[in-house]
């Protein structure tokens, strides 16, 4: 049986001469083949370069933002980093005040500043991050509760201070001090447990501190009298008054006028008999003053 062939006619342009090839079928075949199979190896390398150039962009894309978040983290530790030295130095100034609010023991666990250069590796520099966050959050509380605990010392403080009494209740000359003294009543010594300041009736009488008015009453030896209560275990008494302005379970302020120096009770002329007392026991006023 005669192979089977084919032929290819090449036709130039012009008048010049045709062309003729004959190939048979297995070669042809052959050549389809061929042809197929570099198309085909064409089209992958085509195909493969493209996504290269893709993957190349994607790849610099990467980088570049890798560069940004590199940039962007370097300046949150910085950040981090004076936050830590400004932590350090709120820790100093809180020991400082805890000694001057007599609070001798300082907050444990305050962190210690620490430094460095930034990681290469991202999970470590993410981790070293949120490490610092931590530490910080954790010294937050730690000045927090510092805080709470400072802020209620000092208003003890100010509360006792407010309670303590200080200055003279009227203005005038002291006559006669706390202590054993010549009774001027008789010829024998008695103990005298407060302060006698002299001045002329109607002087005024103003409360040396906060606090509560416990009593007002008349008696034989104290004449019309006042007893402040200003809590902290403190007590002030007011004697031989010739007026008085307050009344029981009256609230009041350092420097309010009580009442008016006088001559009433038991007395040999006009003075203010101040007595203070603390926890119930009298104790000499001149520390006070």
């Amino acid at each position: 049986m005669p192979t089977e062939k084919y032929s290819i006619i090449i036709i130039p342009e012009g008048h010049r001469r045709t062309h003729r090839f004959q190939i048979n079928r297995n070669w042809a075949r052959l050549l389809v083949a061929v042809l197929v199979t570099a198309m085909l190896v064409v089209g992958g390398l085509v195909y493969h370069c493209v996504h290269i150039e893709l993957d190349r962009a994607e790849l610099q894309r990467l980088r570049t933002e890798r560069r940004g978040y590199q940039q962007e983290l370097r300046m949150v530790y910085g950040q981090l980093q004076a936050l830590r030295k400004d932590m350090v130095v709120l820790a100093n100034n809180d020991t400082k005040v805890r000694l001057m609010a007599k609070l001798t023991k300082p907050v444990d666990g305050v962190p210690v500043g620490v430094g460095g250069p930034i990681e290469t590796n991202p999970s470590r520099e993410l981790s070293a991050v949120q490490r610092q966050i931590d530490d910080i959050r954790q010294a937050i509380d730690l000045r927090r509760e510092s805080l709470e605990e400072l802020q209620g010392a000092l208003n003890d403080q100010r509360s006792l201070f407010a309670a303590r009494p200080s200055g003279k209740p009227a203005k005038g000359w002291v006559t006669s001090a706390f202590g054993v003294r010549r009774s001027p009543f008789s010829s024998g010594s008695k103990m005298h447990f407060g302060l006698d300041i002299a001045a002329r009736t109607g002087t005024a009488v103003l409360a040396p501190a906060d606090g509560v008015v416990k009593r007002v009453r008349t008696a034989s030896d104290y004449g019309k009298m006042v007893v402040i209560d200003h809590g902290y275990g403190y007590q002030t008494l007011y004697a031989h008054n010739s007026k008085v302005f307050v009344k029981a379970g009256q609230r009041v302020k350092r420097g309010d006028k009580i009442s008016a120096v006088g001559n009433t009770g038991r007395s040999t002329g006009p003075h203010l008999h101040y007595e203070v007392h603390l926890n119930g026991v009298p104790v000499n006023p001149r520390k006070f003053l």
